[in-house]
């Protein structure tokens, strides 16, 4: 029944992909954390490096389908790309040391500030006009995250399992893209800090055998991991082939709402497991 319940969230990771840029560490830690609750503190960390691996394969198949004029938008983010993948290794590096249930807690504080911040402060839910990206020149430049930022968002994204796209997205969004842009973009910004992570993670005790029913490598549920997969790519082909029309406000307001559910349900497993 698990692999089941596994699968339709992985069908649920597919479209979170398309529509609001999250290559499924945002909706899988949660969820990985459940299903691998038998593993008891270890059920954190196991969960953040599986999410690793279905962000990953998410992510690049999502990028590989993406409209090459919206990925050109990135053609001079380089740096970027290269400080969020140092970032990335951090944050793998960080959650080996890490007690699990401060990895849990941190990813449920980082939500609801995310929230706050996009309730409380403009640009988000409401795209003001003037600040819109024209997708060349002057407004290409300023649609850009500066490079700067690569590290603690590679590092932050890491550690939690979140993939950086509950980071990037608002980012873009402030800077002038609309909703559908700024979750495209997250894609192959997803990519450059899982990639690292997922080497630091497969590197750790690689071939471990199962332990309590979980067959592990490393700290990643493969099973789990599969069974995410399988329910994931195929949407994710379809919905890149024919996306759905959806408005921007609207966009903008169902990615709130789902940060709002993702909270509350690591909330309520975390306290479950205090």
């Amino acid at each position: 029944m698990s692999v089941l319940v596994l699968a339709g969230i992985g069908l649920l990771t597919g479209l979170t992909t398309v529509l609001f840029g999250f290559g499924g560490g945002f909706v899988t830690v949660p969820v990985i954390v459940w299903a691998d609750a038998r593993l008891g503190a270890d059920a954190a960390h196991v969960a953040v490096a599986t999410s690793a691996v279905v962000m990953i394969f998410n992510a690049c198949v999502a990028t590989v389908a993406t409209d090459r004029a919206v990925l050109s938008l990135l053609r001079r983010s380089k740096p970027l790309l290269a400080l969020l993948a140092a970032g990335g290794a951090i944050g793998a590096l960080a959650t080996r040391w890490t007690p699990a249930f401060v990895t849990q807690w941190a990813f449920v504080a980082y939500l609801v500030a995310t929230i706050v911040d996009v309730l409380v402060r403009p640009g988000f839910l409401h795209r003001r006009a003037e600040s819109a990206v024209t997708g060349s020149g002057r407004g290409e430049e300023a649609g850009r995250i500066r490079a700067t930022l690569g590290i603690p968002i590679g590092a932050t994204a890491s550690f939690l399992g979140v993939g950086g796209s509950v980071m990037t997205v608002p980012l873009l969004r402030r800077l002038g893209h609309d909703m559908r842009t700024a979750t495209t973009l997250a894609n192959p910004l997803t990519l450059a800090v899982a990639t690292p992570a997922l080497v630091l993670f497969g590197a750790e005790n690689a071939g471990s055998p199962a332990s309590a029913g979980v067959f592990l490598y490393g700290p990643v549920d493969l099973g789990a991991a599969a069974a995410l997969l399988a329910g994931a790519l195929p949407v994710i082909v379809v919905m890149r082939r024919r996306p759905p029309r959806i408005s921007d406000w609207l966009h903008a307001w169902s990615y709130l709402a789902l940060l709002v559910l993702v909270t509350a349900t690591m909330a309520v497993l975390s306290l479950g497991d205090a």
